[in-house]
């Protein structure tokens, strides 16, 4: 009996000793389960890459074999949009699937690719070369755990592109629309332009493309964080294009465009704010012109400037119709957030 109680008291102490590294060893086994769990998902899931391409006939075989050989079981798509040079010849010469379209622009192109393209990932890259493709299972691994409904490369946050890109107005025009888009949704984010992305088939299926041009990519920050899609940012490298390479897109031109885009989606997205902001300033007019009239009518009892009172009345009255369409459209746009919001209950149990 002493020799019974002898044993399982020296039991007892080596495993009070050894608690904390029973602890670990628990620790690292869950992790190694969660790891191979989120491989297991990778695998099982239908990956698609989308390359969308004008005239890149020096990178594009180099991206489609740097994405073929990171994801083999991925179906890569290199998007033709009317390429003059051997783009479609080399593309296809490397084992991608080529698609051509025919109306210009990289927004038409991304309409016809969440269009025809059906997979339960979705990758979208530039092809380029500017972006490594050693890094897609970053952004794809946040998409198969759910945490992100759109993973976006960012460029920014560990300094890479400020120092390869050579164009110092692109710089100025991604913290511009960084800066506006944050102020607007509150948000704070990186990277709103860049062109490495990775989505789920909700997110892509449920996105309405309504520009042409390079604007495509604010338009994407601005659906995602108007319909409290999750986005999550992934640091990434950056490299500039090879040499010979150039850009397709023109700095000021497009750079323009993108500002006219956020102007029509923040007056489409956040009308109250929007109008609210232009009634502020046609009331600031107002005072401005009317307060010296109320000044001289309170001193001399009289107004002699009839002119600047009846400018002053019409900025107060349209300072007033402006709030009032902000009201307006507000109560529509939170309406058609709530459709759009059963739609997607719907569709998800219907997915199930």
């Amino acid at each position: 009996m002493e020799i019974l109680l002898l044993r399982y008291t020296n039991i007892l102490i080596f495993i009070v000793s050894n608690v904390k590294n029973i602890q670990i060893l628990y620790v690292k086994r869950k992790e190694g389960l969660k790891d191979n769990l989120a491989k297991e998902t990778n695998m099982e899931k239908k990956v698609a890459v989308l390359i969308p391409c004008y005239n890149e006939e020096l990178t594009v075989e180099k991206v489609v074999k740097d994405f073929k050989r990171e994801l083999p079981q991925a179906d890569i798509y290199v998007f033709n949009n009317n390429s003059k040079d051997r783009t479609e010849e080399l593309a296809k010469n490397a084992g991608a699937i080529v698609v051509n379209e025919y109306k210009q622009g990289k927004g038409n192109v991304v309409r016809s690719m969440f269009r025809d393209v059906d997979a339960d990932i979705y990758v979208m890259v530039d092809g380029d070369d500017t972006y490594p493709a050693s890094e897609v299972h970053k952004l794809i691994e946040v998409i198969a755990l759910g945490k992100a409904d759109m993973a976006v490369g960012d460029r920014l946050s560990n300094g890479t592109y400020e120092n390869e890109n050579k164009r110092s107005f692109h710089n100025f025009g991604n913290n511009l629309v960084k800066n506006t888009i944050n102020f607007i949704f509150k948000t704070n984010l990186n990277d709103i332009m860049t062109g490495y992305r990775a989505f789920n088939r909700e997110f892509v299926k449920n996105f309405p493309v309504l520009c042409e041009g390079f604007e495509i990519e604010t338009e994407m920050t601005f659906h995602a964080l108007d319909r409290n899609y999750k986005v999550v940012e992934v640091p990434i490298t950056y490299k500039d294009r090879p040499e010979g390479s150039t850009s397709k897109l023109n700095t000021f031109s497009d750079g323009f465009k993108v500002i006219m885009t956020i102007f029509n989606m923040f007056k489409n997205y956040k009308p109250l704010t929007f109008f609210s902001i232009v009634s502020i300033i046609f009331m600031a007019f107002a005072l401005i012109i009317g307060v010296p009239l109320f000044v001289e009518y309170y001193e001399t009892g009289l107004v002699t400037k009839f002119p600047r009172g009846i400018v002053a009345t019409g900025l107060v009255i349209c300072s007033v119709l402006f709030f009032a369409i902000g009201v307006i459209l507000d109560t529509l746009v939170k309406q058609h957030k709530e459709e759009l919001e059963i739609l997607r209950i719907i569709n998800c149990k219907k997915g199930e």
